[in-house]
């Protein structure tokens, strides 16, 4: 007969075993993914080394890595097919000195990344996948939505550079904002008569991606938050915290075009914020107005003199067009 004291005692010990076990495995996992990482950066120097040395120069365009891959899967078995191989090549090319890479990355999310041919998209994803633990199915969901682009393009040609070589640095209120904010994990895209409150209930039941897309820092604090004054009562759509830049961000979303009167609104919301919720460390309230549509000029009128941290963004429910975003960035680079 077990009595009741020595299973507790038993059910600990199996306790202390399971995370040990666990712990183990994680690490024996990050040492072989590091370690496979580093074996296919050599693997790529090699190459690149070989084709440097004259022996190889014709050689590469038509047979060198059919050749070694045929030999290598003789003799190691799967994992060095020729795309694989060309993959390790520009693994090398793309980040020549091994101490830039990440030990939290794994071989899956460096051959995503290398999938863009941009050096900047490429160094700006591995930094950001390092800075916010994607898994690799959040970095693919990224790069489709053109995150880089997307931030790019709401900075000066100086700040783009500094934006590839460090990721997105979250340091004062409009280091948040995107612009377009893309939604399209919601499929509503076919949807054209969805309400607000149907976005809105779009965005919570799929709080995980909205959270993904809105970036790192964000705690969800509640939805149709109550605000009243003067006997009458406001509710803001959308209330997070953000525990980076320590303040509350209100999130009021639009079906169609953006008002003068909503950017108003959200000025009273972001005053009664820093006024009655803000406690002491708190910084002041970021507000952001969502719409599908925004007219510029209204947006800077109605903007102006704004002292609170107020922004205007469209949101879409598709991923952007990769050609129009690209061709949009080169034109920013290239203007004098």
């Amino acid at each position: 007969m077990e009595y009741p004291d020595n299973h507790s005692k038993y059910s600990h010990l199996k306790s202390e075993i399971s995370q040990l076990l666990k712990a183990g495995r994680e690490q024996a996992g990050r040492a072989v993914n590091s370690i496979l990482v580093q074996t296919y950066w050599h693997i790529g120097r090699h190459i690149v080394e070989f084709e440097q040395g004259g022996e190889a120069k014709s050689e590469y365009g038509s047979n060198l890595l059919d050749r070694l891959s045929r030999d290598l899967t003789l003799e190691f078995g799967k994992g060095f097919s020729r795309s694989n191989l060309v993959y390790m090549r520009k693994f090398f090319l793309s980040f020549p000195i091994s101490e830039t890479l990440s030990h939290k990355l794994s071989w899956s999310h460096y051959f995503e990344i290398l999938k863009s041919d941009e050096a900047l998209e490429i160094s700006f994803y591995s930094k950001q996948c390092e800075k916010e633990n994607w898994s690799v199915r959040e970095l693919k969901r990224q790069m489709k939505s053109m995150l880089f682009h997307r931030l790019a393009l709401s900075k000066a040609k100086e700040d783009i550079l500094h934006l590839s070589q460090k990721g997105a640095e979250l340091q004062q209120a409009k280091d948040l904002i995107k612009d377009p904010y893309v939604f399209e994990f919601l499929g509503l895209k076919s949807q054209t008569n969805y309400t607000e409150g149907e976005l809105e209930t779009e965005l919570i039941k799929n709080l995980q991606s909205f959270l993904l897309e809105l970036g790192k820092g964000f705690a969800f604090i509640g939805k149709q938050y109550r605000i009243s004054l003067a006997n009458r009562h406001f509710y803001v759509d959308l209330v997070f915290y953000h525990r980076i830049l320590k303040c509350f961000v209100l999130i009021d979303l639009k079906r169609g075009e953006i008002d003068h009167q909503d950017i108003g609104q959200m000025n009273l919301y972001l005053n009664y914020f820093r006024k009655e919720e803000n406690v002491e460390g708190d910084n002041p309230p970021i507000g952001i107005v969502l719409g599908a549509f925004k007219d510029h000029i209204l947006v800077e009128y109605a903007t102006e003199n704004i002292s609170n941290q107020l922004f205007v963004s469209k949101y879409q429910l598709y991923l952007p067009e990769k050609e129009e975003l690209a061709h949009e960035l080169e034109r920013l680079l290239t203007k004098d």
